[in-house]
Parts: structure tokens; C-alpha cells; sequence
């Protein structure tokens, strides 16, 4: 899929529940998490890393949040400083099982690469009663009355929940949400954009917040399936569907 975007990865959490420890340098299959997320975006024009520089990342562009450690949030606004593409994926350091294909997958569903990466249906800050439908699944009036992309789309993890920072971005309309935004929250900064929501094979939305989870990506490889982890079936939600809040570590 050739869709112009740049790619933005977080990775300069303070690891908490893994005791302080350097996560996006641990290693799943020989390589460093960090490494594994670049992998997953070859395509990207730019490659914005938000932590302290790290060898391995050779185009990386590395960017800091002020202050450093101080949360997503802040992360996300010194790395979409560096965006010049139309669309953003927004990415976690710490996701083993991410691929190429997955991200492919959020753009098609996000309506990138249609020719209008200009005007998604949700533009940040329209009244409710002028704003263009921006849930999941078809439109009121069917699919082709509302037109144009999505304001973005994120995964879903076998629970049903968002999973922020797994997803795609409109980049305009991102940093005009992000421009109002005073709140710490990604939930509370994503969800009023209402992006489409997938649940795909291969659980690209595993993360490894604890010693655990990094257990399990080291001892359970995804099959040739796409399987891994338990994977479910690859789907679109529809309506409401996967609407809980999501996990903790989103919100921070």
C-alpha cells in the first residue's frame, strides 16, 4: 500500500513495572522492541523516535518530550512537531508482534491513500450538530454519503479495547486536537476523534509492560498463521462495537 505517512514512536516511558528498566532496548527475538516497531514501518517517510537516541535506528529522527518522562501526551507533541506527511502512525516502542502488513491495515481502514487526505469526516473542534459522521462502520445514509478518510484508526486488543497507541493519524486533524487539548490523557485526547477500530490476527497490540509480558513474547512467536498469543480472528468492528476504555497504560 503506498500511502504517504511518517511514523512516531514513544519511547521514552519511565518503565515503571518493569523496575526503571531501558524497555524499548529489551530484547524479543534477537532484536531490541524499539527495533521491531521501526520494522513494522518501512514505509514511513520519517521515522520520529520520542526518547534519548539509541544506536540501531539509523534514520531515526529522536526528539524528546518536555520534561523528559512527562507522559504520552507531551511526548506526542514534540514528536508530531517532526510530521510533514498527511498521516501518522502512532506508535508504542514496546509492540513484538507489529508488522508492516498490520500498519497497512490501519491506513486502508483509516480511508488513507484515496486521493483526500485533506478532509477527514472528523474535523476537532466542528459543533456536534455540523460535524460529519466519525464513528465505526457505515455512515447514516450509507457509506458514500459522508466521503473522504477517517480521522484515523487504532487496534483493538482481544478485549475489546482501544489500544492508543497502536493506531493512524490524520496528522492535521491531530494536531489540531492536540492543539486545544490541556488534558495528560490519550483517551481523552483520541477518543472524541471516533477512529475506525480493528481487531486483526497475530495480536499486533501486545505489549510488555511487565516482566510477564515480555515472558510471554520471548517464549510464545507468533505462527505462520499470524497466529501468536492467542490470536483471534481479523475483523473490523462495526457500531460500538469495542468501545470500553482502554488500558492504563494509554491513559498515562
Amino acid at each position: 500500500m503506498t500511502v504517504r505517512h511518517d511514523a512516531c514512536i514513544l519511547a521514552g516511558g519511565l518503565a515503571r513495572r518493569l523496575g526503571g528498566r531501558d524497555k524499548p532496548g529489551l530484547r524479543v527475538s534477537g532484536r531490541p522492541l524499539v527495533e521491531s516497531v521501526a520494522a513494522a514501518v518501512p514505509g514511513a517517510a520519517r521515522l520520529i523516535v520520542v526518547g534519548p537516541p539509541r544506536p540501531g535506528l539509523p534514520r531515526a529522527i529522536f526528539r524528546r518530550e518536555d520534561p523528559p518522562g512527562g507522559g504520552p501526551v507531551p511526548a506526542l507533541r514534540a514528536g508530531l512537531a517532526e510530521v510533514t506527511a498527511p498521516w501518522v502512525a502512532l506508535l508504542a516502542a514496546d509492540l513484538p508482534f507489529l508488522t508492516a502488513e498490520h500498519v497497512d491495515a490501519l491506513l486502508a481502514a483509516a480511508g488513507a491513500g484515496d486521493g483526500r487526505d485533506t478532509a477527514p469526516y472528523a474535523t476537532p473542534g466542528q459543533g456536534r450538530d455540523e460535524a460529519p459522521y466519525a464513528g465505526t462502520g457505515t455512515p447514516p445514509g450509507g457509506a458514500g454519503e459522508a466521503g473522504g478518510p477517517r480521522a484515523g484508526a487504532v487496534l483493538l486488543d482481544d478485549g475489546g479495547r482501544e489500544q492508543w497507541l497502536a493506531g493512524v493519524w490524520h496528522a492535521e486533524s491531530l494536531a489540531r486536537a492536540l492543539a486545544r487539548y490541556e488534558g495528560r490523557s490519550l483517551h481523552g485526547l483520541l477518543a472524541p476523534l471516533a477512529p475506525v477500530t480493528l481487531h486483526l490476527t497475530g495480536r499486533p497490540w501486545f505489549d510488555c509492560d511487565t516482566m510477564d509480558d515480555l515472558q510471554r513474547a520471548r517464549t510464545v512467536e507468533p505462527g505462520p498463521d499470524g497466529g501468536g498469543v492467542g490470536s483471534g480472528e481479523g475483523r473490523e468492528s462495526g457500531d460500538g462495537a469495542g468501545r470500553a476504555r482502554p488500558r492504563t497504560r494509554s491513559e498515562s
